[in-house]
């Protein structure tokens, strides 16, 4: 889970909307209170960002200024007209567990709740969006969507690129009468939406964008956790059993893992946590040299040699300043990493041949399966409330807004102070205190 930085910086957590909501809702809800019925929630409903405190010598808090977020859910009054709305959803970037379960979600919620009737799927992320694009939409109704929770990837398919043609885009949604947009994705693809909602204001269009924040790395800022992330450390223990199991079994044997995590390492330093058999875990956020006293090789070798078996796991951007670089971008603009988990791989073989030191290396990258799993419950759950939320949002006619999880509460977060920046791993904070307590590896394998 995301240590959310409160470092008192104020944010502008206004959301953008198209209009004053005229219109009652077809949900049936109440607006009194304590009557035993589910409310709705009001317009100035708000909660603190930030929670911490300061206390002074007197044990007394010391009043500081809170940024406050606006609460998502279902409003009594709405912006647009069921009847004429189409609405379609877009999955982009890699897919990720959970995908389906939003995408279900969020035709069920337009469907079921408001009585939407047209409701589009985009195949391909923003590319069945663009100017001569093969990728025809998909009809989305209750039954299309029946048991997608039940398998992983996207019904949509999924890919990256493409969000920097803006101006097709609109011109896209504009042709294709769509006044309501869900987009789920991750950096990349809220990037997309925030400029398409400025493509749509320029234009004067009454067009809602309502992204759903996915990163299997955790690693956006302004969310507590993203979906798919719990399903992902769940799905990295068995390989850390598996590598453990391996190590114990062989004559110096090492266990070497390598999860996904380009820039932040969440997906490591939880599942570190869930296995206490990680004897080091290697991220993005702290740095380590191979070779000298302080370096990893050295104090790899001191492990084997006093317990006979050693387990790594490595976040895949972890280590890269060790590597050559690729020179490659992906459709994303995203730099392509060297594979980290193979250069450590021969590096560790190679000392220890030097050394003279017999050992036995088993490498497992479970990268594409955990990207492919379907979703666990807690996924699930999250999923079909960040999938709802978004679907109350857009008919509220909020726009270049995301769903996310603060302080355990679901609220409203404009895209554009989302992706301002990413959210890392603090190697001060109490998560990765916490890993080098459980890992016992140096607190800094960094020769000085």
């Amino acid at each position: 889970m995301n240590e959310i930085n409160l470092n008192k910086k104020k944010y502008d957590f206004t959301i953008p909307n198209l209009g004053k909501p005229k219109i009652n809702s077809p949900i049936k809800m109440s607006s009194t209170i304590n009557d035993g019925l589910a409310d709705y929630v009001s317009e100035d409903k708000r909660v603190y960002f930030g929670i911490d405190a300061k206390i002074n010598d007197k044990g007394e808090e010391v009043p500081e200024f809170h940024d406050t977020v606006e609460v998502a859910g279902p409003r009594e009054k709405i912006y647009f007209n069921p009847a004429h709305v189409h609405a379609a959803v877009v999955t982009c970037g890699g897919i990720c567990p959970g995908l389906n379960n939003v995408i279900r979600a969020v035709v069920r919620c337009f469907w079921y709740r408001y009585g939407v009737r047209r409701i589009s799927g985009i195949q391909f992320g923003y590319r069945g969006l663009l100017e001569g694009s093969p990728y025809p939409l998909m009809d989305l109704d209750p039954d299309v969507v029946d048991d997608i929770q039940e398998k992983g990837g996207s019904i949509l398919g999924s890919s990256r690129g493409g969000g920097d043609r803006v101006e097709e885009i609109v011109d896209s949604l504009e042709r294709l009468n769509i006044n309501i947009l869900i987009t789920i994705g991750g950096d990349g693809t809220l990037r997309g939406a925030w400029e398409v909602g400025e493509e749509i204001k320029k234009r004067g269009l009454k067009i809602a964008v309502i992204g759903v924040p996915k990163t299997i790395d955790n690693d956006l800022s302004f969310i507590q956790i993203s979906f798919g992330f719990d399903t992902a450390v769940a799905h990295a223990v068995p390989a850390v059993r598996g590598a453990h199991t391996e190590a114990k079994a062989s004559v110096n044997g090492i266990g070497l893992v390598k999860v996904m995590g380009r820039e932040s390492g969440f997906i490591a330093a939880s599942t570190a946590l869930a296995m206490a058999d990680v004897n080091f875990c290697l991220i993005p956020e702290s740095p380590f040299d191979l070779e000298g006293p302080n370096g990893l090789l050295t104090h790899l070798k001191k492990r084997i040699l006093d317990r006979g078996h050693a387990v790594i796991l490595i976040a895949e951007g972890a280590g890269q300043n060790l590597v050559p670089l690729t020179g490659e971008k992906d459709a994303s603009g995203n730099v392509k990493f060297t594979d980290i988990g193979i250069f450590l791989k021969d590096k560790i073989k190679q000392y220890f041949k030097e050394e003279g030191v017999e050992m036995s290396l088993k490498y497992i990258d479970p990268s594409y399966i955990i990207r492919s799993a379907q979703a666990n419950p807690n996924d699930s759950i999250y999923c079909s409330r960040l999938g709802a939320h978004a679907v109350h949002a857009a008919m509220t006619g909020k726009t270049q807004a995301l769903i996310s999880l603060v302080n355990n509460k679901f609220v409203h977060i404009p895209i554009k102070v989302a992706v301002a920046e990413r959210n890392h791993v603090n190697t001060e904070g109490s998560l990765w205190r916490d890993v080098l307590e459980n890992t016992r590896q140096p607190a800094s394998m960094v020769n000085r």
